[in-house]
């Protein structure tokens, strides 16, 4: 190993039933059962931990590593792939797998629709279906929140305001994109394939129609790569890519919020009260509560980070759920402060590959936490209920049970 400086694994591998040091594993349900112990063990004392499986690859975890890293695309490359040991003939997802000039071309066609104005404009529609999902359960006084809701709400609000893609095929997207994500290795380029031709012959539909110059017809017109218009299979890989982006990731922030005021009645009172202090607790949530664990990258060239000297063609991930939760960035990390100053966070990535949903992001959580507080101030687990998760470069929340005590306005 190349270690300029000795990390301590001392009773890392006793506490998790894995060394999560040296033999991590990012889809090991042991990590998924550990999250926060593990991540939180990472930053306090391996800022590079390292897997066996596969091919091998690394685990950037601390605040500045992840940050030097993301914004250095040039020597932490995105054109191989964000996922670790990718199977053989996985297409790449444009833009996130790829660089500059490329990557550029594509952001700066697409950035418009996801600017603060149109994303703001969204609001009106984004509200309706938050408070048709709430009509549909909320005289039951319970709800499994995650199916009933929060794996809902963002795909409506991504086929209804940016891609017209039909609602009702949005069950069938998801269970696509969930295994891709989560399924056994060897199945998820199926389960992608799947998402590629429903999307690509909804592309193709859509190109044959009179443009209206809607995000659909700005991805299927392409942009320049190599001096020429870009292959109609990286405009289908764009609408692919930004669908997963839209419908997969909000998901477990919307439902860790919900937990944890389920939980937490005094941050629920202070919420309902005052809803101006919703957008800091927004974004405490979505630090708290990282929907993308750590994407990766290609080394190009030697380089020391970390205290660890990465050789060329290394696969390295950016941890950005450690980061965090780093000491080093801000104060106490590991408590959920829903008042918190000057919250740091790269849940939504660093350098150019910065998630261009983050503002569509988080209009959804704060629209949501307002209706729901509302309508609903008044809930708690429902007894005799635990949480499921899942967890691999993205995490979910499987299942969450509510009951509801005062309903509110039911109307």
């Amino acid at each position: 190993m190349q270690w300029k400086d000795t990390v301590d694994t001392t009773g890392n591998a006793e506490r998790f039933g894995r060394d999560m040091f040296n033999d991590f594993d990012i889809d090991d349900p042991k990590f998924n059962d550990n999250f926060y112990d593990v991540l939180d063990d990472m930053v306090a004392r391996c800022p590079v931990a390292h897997s066996t499986v596969g091919t091998g690859y690394h685990l950037i975890n601390n605040y500045e590593d992840v940050r030097k890293a993301g914004q250095d695309w040039r020597t932490f490359s995105s054109a191989k792939g964000f996922q670790p040991n990718r199977g053989e003939g996985i297409p790449y997802l444009y833009p996130e797998e790829s660089d500059p000039p490329y990557h550029t071309n594509w952001r700066r066609a697409l950035n418009p629709f996801f600017a603060p104005e149109n994303v703001n404009a969204m609001e009106e529609s984004i509200r309706a279906d938050a408070n048709d999902l709430i009509d549909a359960f909320i005289a039951d006084g319970k709800c499994e929140f995650v199916g009933q809701f929060a794996s809902e709400l963002p795909g409506r609000a991504f086929f209804k305001n940016l891609i017209g893609v039909p609602v009702e095929d949005l069950p069938m997207l998801l269970q696509a994109m969930d295994r891709h994500i989560y399924g056994p290795v060897a199945e998820r380029g199926e389960q992608l394939g799947i998402a590629l031709a429903y999307l690509g012959n909804y592309l193709k539909e859509r190109s044959e129609q009179p443009s209206t110059g809607d995000l659909i017809d700005t991805i299927a017109a392409g942009v320049e790569r190599d001096g020429e218009t870009c292959p109609w299979e990286d405009r289908v890989s764009i609408l692919t890519d930004l669908t997963l982006g839209g419908i997969a990731t909000t998901t477990f922030v919307m439902s860790g919020a919900m937990l944890h005021l389920a939980t937490h009645p005094e941050d629920r009172l202070t919420l309902a009260k005052d809803p101006s202090k919703i957008p800091n607790a927004v974004e405490e949530f979505v630090r708290y509560f990282p929907p993308v664990v750590a994407l990766g990258r290609s080394v190009t060239k030697d380089v020391e980070l970390g205290g660890y000297e990465f050789k060329k063609d290394d696969f390295v991930l950016l941890n950005y759920a450690s980061a965090s939760r780093d000491p080093k960035a801000l104060d106490d990390p590991q408590r959920l402060d829903i008042n918190r100053d000057k919250i740091l966070h790269t849940a939504f990535g660093v350098g150019p590959h910065r998630c261009i949903g983050s503002h569509l992001a988080r209009l959804e959580l704060r629209v949501v936490l307002e209706e729901l507080l509302r309508r609903i101030p008044d809930f708690s687990v429902e007894p005799g209920t635990t949480q499921e998760y899942e967890t691999g470069v993205l995490r979910t929340m499987k299942s969450l049970h509510l009951v509801f005590g005062d309903q509110g306005d039911a109307s």
